[in-house]
């Protein structure tokens, strides 16, 4: 199955499942929460495509792509099935080590919406999927030994997707789960996060 495809049977889902239960929202809704969480990045990509996406000329370089992520998020479930997030990741630094002993620092952030479906295992556990639109930025710092070529900022808005389980203590939460950051084709960033949040 490809990203395309996982993405929009995603949304398609998603959808079916808001028009399924209207009644739902109105009697099982459990509102607002937010949470916070922290885990680690990789990169998706080989050097050919980190070079196309920071425009170096050079792929005279080791990646070092494994750092730490830090999250925020805040959503509001409208039924047991649906629910919707606002959230800002700080997605780590990757180093990109230059044989010659230059390196070249790209720190990503993004933030945004995602729709997330959600399929309740029991009481207190939660399997779910989102998709999303994130806006997110790379900044990117050195120029691995050539002065002549100026290494520019990154930017734009594209999809996020992951999958997740969410164990429920009312009002507490905790969970784990996978997202991809699909910057463009050349950058794609994974990060893996645990987190803990609150119910209002």
């Amino acid at each position: 199955m490809t990203i395309r495809t996982l993405l929009t049977a995603s949304l398609a889902t998603t959808g079916l499942l808001v028009a399924a239960t209207p009644a739902l929202a109105a009697d099982d809704g459990k509102g607002l929460y937010l949470g916070i969480g922290t885990g680690f990045s990789s990169l998706k990509n080989d050097d050919d495509e980190i070079d196309n996406f920071i425009e170096s000329g050079s792929e005279d370089f080791d990646v070092d792509d494994d750092d730490n992520v830090f999250k925020g998020f805040v959503g509001y479930e409208f039924n047991p099935y649906f629910a919707t997030e606002v959230f800002y990741a700080d997605l780590g630094r990757t180093r990109l080590e230059g044989n010659n002993g230059a390196n070249t620092d790209l720190e990503s952030s993004a933030y945004g919406v995602s729709a997330v479906g959600q399929l309740p295992i029991t009481s207190w556990f939660t399997a779910f999927a989102k998709a999303g639109i994130a806006k997110w930025e790379t900044d990117v710092d050195g120029n691995l030994g050539n002065a002549n070529v100026d290494l520019e900022d990154q930017d734009g808005t594209d999809p996020v997707y992951g999958v997740g389980a969410q164990f429920n203590l009312d009002p507490f939460l905790i969970r784990a789960e996978y997202e991809r950051y699909d910057f463009d084709s050349d950058y794609q960033i994974d990060s893996f996060t645990a987190s803990a949040g609150w119910r209002f």
